[in-house]
């Protein structure tokens, strides 16, 4: 597809989605934000910054009356930042529980509401150079532990208070303990910086730092690492990369939600956008910048994406 053409189709589509879902547009006799105009602060783990900085862009071009500002934090921050009146949306990678919800809501007297609306996949970085660019989940496990039998450093988002660094440890070691060695870069380009000047590294991220071939600063990114292979879960050595597809087919070994968790007492600026996430333009983004959406099936449409292997 044409990216004028696409544009177009945004700029048509949420015109309409807000239209029929919003009603009017102007702020309430109190002053608050409307999904159409104001002000709001919202609060998002640094992991998923390209993906969200996609989706403000196009949410604030098509209503030029409204401003989102963003903090990109640890994943372990952006819930302290649950109790902070002044922002009620929060992107996460993990729900919040019924006990955390029934918290929350008592003693801060709002209603929060929660929805996944994407998988994001971990992709593992490794140096152009690097002979091992395909690795099996246990030889994966054996690099975050410090046990492979190369001498190959893994390099984290920060080696603690991060959605990535929480996955692997919760999700891939079941617990068990990073290695000692273990880098901490303090964001994911910081991640990909070191991983591009250190051969024997390999790297954590998401995968919307590095899958959207069509965004200038990842091709920037995708000239200094690549992007290494995992075996797929449904097939013994065949290795995959973290492509939307195999994400959606269960095939890609680490996968973990995108969630937003809303706690606005009002159908405010930070509703509108996470309406915006669930709906087909919101959708398309994701799957534009790698992950796979959750809330629109785009395997039948005639819409045609550029997708292939991450070189």
């Amino acid at each position: 597809m044409k990216m004028g053409l696409f544009k177009n189709i945004i700029v048509f589509t949420i015109a309409a989605t807000f239209l029929m879902a919003c009603g009017n547009n102007k702020e309430d006799e109190e002053g608050r934000s409307s999904p159409y105009k104001g002000v709001t602060t919202i609060s998002v783990d640094e992991t998923f910054k390209p993906v969200i900085d996609a989706q403000i862009q196009v949410y604030e071009s098509n209503r030029p009356e409204t401003k989102i500002n963003v903090q990109y934090k640890p994943e372990a921050d952006s819930w302290n930042d649950l109790w902070i009146d002044s922002i009620p949306l929060i992107i996460s990678t993990r729900r919040i529980s019924e006990n955390e919800r029934r918290y929350i809501s008592d003693s801060l007297k709002v209603n929060i509401k929660q929805q996944v609306v994407a998988r994001d996949a971990i992709a593992i970085i490794v140096h152009p150079k690097a002979p091992d660019f395909a690795f099996t989940m246990e030889e994966v496990k054996q690099l975050l532990t410090g046990k492979y039998s190369k001498n190959l450093t893994p390099v984290f988002d920060g080696v603690k208070a991060t959605g990535t660094v929480r996955y692997l440890v919760d999700s891939v070691l079941k617990g068990g303990k990073l290695s000692p060695d273990a880098v901490a870069a303090q964001t994911s380009d910081s991640v990909i910086n070191y991983i591009a000047s250190h051969p024997n590294a390999v790297g954590f991220i998401g995968v919307s730092w590095v899958g959207n071939s069509d965004d200038s600063l990842q091709q920037s990114f995708l000239k200094k690492i690549r992007v290494a292979y995992i075996e797929s879960t449904d097939s013994a050595g065949k290795y995959i990369l973290p492509m939307p597809g195999n994400v959606y087919r269960g095939k890609y070994p680490m996968v973990r939600d995108l969630v937003y968790i809303l706690k606005e007492p009002y159908p405010g600026l930070a509703t509108g956008f996470a309406f915006f996430l669930k709906n087909e333009i919101g959708q398309l983004i994701f799957r534009r910048a790698y992950l796979a959406p959750m809330l629109k099936d785009f395997s039948i449409r005639n819409i045609q994406l550029k997708e292939g292997p991450i070189e």
